[in-house]
């Protein structure tokens, strides 16, 4: 095995699986070998060359800033452009029911009271945002904050394996949720304040949920619609580009649970609010729409996240 001093980014795709194969078969014979004592000379020549070929794999793992600097600068954008259809059809799942719950509400107050329970309607009635407890405890806020979304986005993910009927029905709750209480607050003369609190990192979790519930129907489409496929082949290809699609939500849930810590809950006016969220939008739209929009080759870099 020549060693390049480009370490493993000199192999191809090919070649990187056929390394790893091998790996694995050297690493098998070596531990047989060990059993047998009088193959010495054997055992130290394989342990030798699974030494190698561990430097080579992990000294590989060097460039790895710079391949997810271009991942989330090249292949992020093009494979949510390439998923599209299924992030539209999570948004518009979300955004249908919140409508409905939203009327619901309106011509049914009790219906509200039932989802939300006594303690957040009293809370409203009084004119009382439940967020400013935020404002003491920042920093914890902000990390059990991180913690929900991206518990609530790897959900959706993962559930997207049922043929998208648990990525569905977690759309559905938010979208019940999101209607009622807008629908509860501004029957309470209360709209301006929850918008506004919900304005600066609203414009990117929002987003994510609605992108990390598109992954999970990319899922299930490669489960129930494999095409010419194998079942097996296309959820294989379909779980790859859902991953891909769920790791560009990390960093919007990471921002979005710092700024609803941090700011959605300050005392800073209304309008910087609004205008953080329009600015933070707009910024997420001219990435996704915009970014890597020339079609070039996948480097190795895409191949391996």
């Amino acid at each position: 095995m020549q060693q390049s001093s480009r370490g493993i980014t000199a192999l191809s795709h090919n070649d990187l699986k056929e390394l790893g194969l091998l790996y694995r078969q050297t690493a098998s014979d070596l531990a047989a070998v060990r059993e047998d004592v009088s193959n010495r000379q054997l055992k130290i020549y394989l342990n030798q060359l699974l030494g190698r070929s561990h430097n080579l794999i992990y000294m590989g793992h060097k460039p790895k800033v710079a391949a997810l600097v271009q991942f989330y600068r090249d292949t992020y954008p093009r494979i949510f452009r390439e998923t599209l259809p299924q992030t539209i059809t999570a948004t518009v799942i979300c955004l249908v029911t919140a409508s409905v719950a939203w009327f619901l509400t309106v011509r049914n107050p009790d219906f509200a009271y039932r989802l939300l329970g006594p303690h957040m309607i009293d809370a409203i009635e009084q004119q009382h945002m439940w967020t400013d407890s935020i404002v003491t405890v920042k920093p914890l806020a902000s990390s059990g904050i991180m913690t929900n979304n991206l518990s609530v986005a790897f959900s959706m993910f993962a559930l997207g394996i049922t043929g998208g009927l648990g990525t569905i029905w977690m759309l559905v709750v938010n979208g019940l949720l999101l209607g009622v209480v807008g629908a509860a607050t501004a029957h309470a003369g209360m709209a301006l304040q929850l918008w506004s609190f919900v304005a600066p990192h609203g414009s990117l979790e929002l987003p994510a949920i609605f992108i990390a519930g598109g992954a999970g129907l990319e899922i299930a489409r490669g489960l129930l619609f494999p095409g010419l496929l194998s079942r097996r082949d296309s959820l294989e290809l379909a779980g790859g580009r859902a991953t891909r699609l769920l790791l560009g939500t990390i960093p919007m849930l990471v921002i979005a649970g710092v700024i609803e810590g941090f700011f959605s809950p300050s005392h800073v006016p209304m309008a910087m609010k609004f205008a953080l969220g329009a600015v933070l939008f707009a910024a997420l739209i001219i990435y996704l729409s915009f970014a890597n929009a020339i079609p070039t080759k996948i480097s190795k870099a895409d191949s391996v996240l």
